[in-house]
């Protein structure tokens, strides 16, 4: 048995796929369960605890051959170093008590030599702290995690996708080895199976040696953007993390933390890692390439600032955002069952229209073709079938699962790339309808087109949704 912590967070949420993937006996010890059963396998045992309650930790640690402590206070108010120092005492104890084998800790890279900020500095008493409980204690030490949803991933993006041009500030330039999330879970998994006699410090790192500044360049590239970087010397922590806070997903705490730990080297000075594990880390290049394949195949396993997927349900204008990507997400009920309320979406465009003010499509259209794309005109192969590849309209035919689900790809001129998704559930009383346009903007004009459309989309995607509802529900 295996005991996860920080199962719904960003690199434990990850893991704990890993670990049902290869099999592995796993029990969760999370503060509110319900967060996390209804998204495990049968399994994955979940139990409500805290690492600061010493009676949870006994009872989930019981049975218990190692475990996983990926918990930590940076987003807390107050002294974190507090939290962090009582919580691991607690769960090294725990671990004692229980006669765990092992204890896997996933800290920050940083010269205990050199003076460091008080977040790495608290990763590293954290290390400590479980290896003065007397358990064996794997401590990897990474630095900036590379990954689709990671803190730091989250903060590369929204600069580079909304700043032309950046002031950048000396923290900006500090060398630190990146490594793909992919290898941090390597490592992590690995760890379970590597003799452990005693405890030990592992650093882990990718191919290269960079800067913040070097990653924002290769993300910019890889996204076809243009970035101008203009270095000032007069930018402190605390100022750059007001100005995150305006322009990425970070809260100014957060982002005050984290640039504090920015402004000192995070690179690895041993080869323990490569010695004990057979694991080729991947290149900056590699790990920026993959975090942005990783949306196209999905929006995001999980996230740094909520693992929950159910934001998708708030309405907000602008809609909900997911990484790089901007949703309209609607549902609607009709008292009919999926076959019956599929049909009206399998014969959407061409003839048959848009269900909804055809003459604002018909003008989106004209307006399209002013600007060298292909407009209305195409129409549809067939008014009743569809199949991949299709065009319907200025869309085309990404997935079709008939009486089910549909997806269409937008190949109209846009600052940026857009899809619109159908998907027909049964929901013991009918059918609930899905409808949800999808665009991830390219820069800041892609932002700036989107926000200001969202009237219109407003207007068109509740009328389109409700239309098809009507038409399902008419009789044959």
């Amino acid at each position: 048995m295996i005991l996860l912590t920080g199962a719904t967070g960003y690199v434990g949420g990850r893991l704990l796929g890993r670990l049902e993937q290869e099999g592995r006996q796993v029990r969760c010890l999370v503060r509110r369960p319900e967060h996390l059963i209804s998204r495990v396998g049968s399994g994955v045992e979940v139990v409500a605890g805290d690492v600061l309650d010493q009676d949870s930790l006994t009872r989930g640690m019981h049975n218990v051959e190692a475990a996983y402590y990926l918990v930590h206070s940076m987003g807390a108010s107050g002294s974190f170093e507090e939290a962090d120092r009582r919580a691991a005492r607690n769960f090294g104890e725990a671990a004692r008590a229980a006669g765990l084998t092992r204890l896997i800790y996933l800290g920050g890279l940083g010269d205990d030599r050199e003076s460091l900020s008080p977040h790495l500095r608290s990763r590293h008493e954290v290390g400590e702290v479980l290896r003065n409980s007397g358990v064996p204690v794997m401590e990897l030490r990474a630095s900036i995690v590379l990954g689709s949803g990671s803190l730091s991933f989250e903060m590369i993006r929204a600069l580079v996708e909304r700043l032309p041009v950046m002031l950048t500030p000396s923290w900006v330039r500090v060398p630190a080895q990146p490594i793909g999330i992919d290898d941090v879970l390597a490592y992590l998994y690995a760890a379970l199976d590597v003799p452990l006699p005693e405890s030990r410090i592992v650093e882990i790192g990718g191919d290269d040696v960079v800067s913040y500044g070097d990653l924002m360049q290769e993300y910019a590239r890889q996204r076809g953007l243009r970035r101008l970087m203009i270095p000032v010397p007069l930018l402190t922590p605390r100022l750059s993390s007001l100005w995150l806070g305006l322009v990425t997903p970070l809260y100014a705490r957060v982002g005050r933390k984290l640039i504090q730990s920015i402004k000192y080297p995070t690179v690895v000075r041993d080869d323990a890692a490569r010695r004990l594990f057979a694991i080729e880390p991947i290149s900056v290049r590699d790990a920026i390439a993959r975090a942005l394949r990783h949306e196209e195949r999905e929006l995001a396993a999980s996230r740094w600032s909520d693992a929950q997927s159910a934001a998708g349900d708030v309405r907000q204008y602008g809609g909900v955002r997911f990484g790089n990507r901007l949703l309209d997400v609607r549902t609607i009920h009709v008292p009919v069952p999926p076959a019956v309320a599929f049909r009206p979406i399998q014969r959407i465009g061409g003839r048959t229209g848009w269900y909804f003010a055809n003459w604002l499509w018909s003008l989106r259209g004209w307006l399209d073709l002013l600007a060298g794309g292909v407009g209305l005109r195409r129409g549809r192969r067939d008014p009743e079938g569809l199949r991949v590849g299709d065009v319907v309209d200025w869309w085309r035919v990404e997935a079709i699962e008939p009486g089910t689900r549909l997806r269409l790809f937008a190949e109209m001129k846009l600052p940026g790339r857009a899809w619109l998704e159908f998907l027909v559930e049964h929901d013991g009383a009918g059918s609930t309808i899905t409808q949800t346009a999808s665009f991830d903007p390219i820069g800041l004009g892609g932002l700036m087109y989107w926000y200001v459309v969202w009237p219109l989309h407003e207007l068109v995607f509740r009328g389109m949704i409700r239309g098809i509802a009507r038409e399902a529900q008419r009789p044959t």
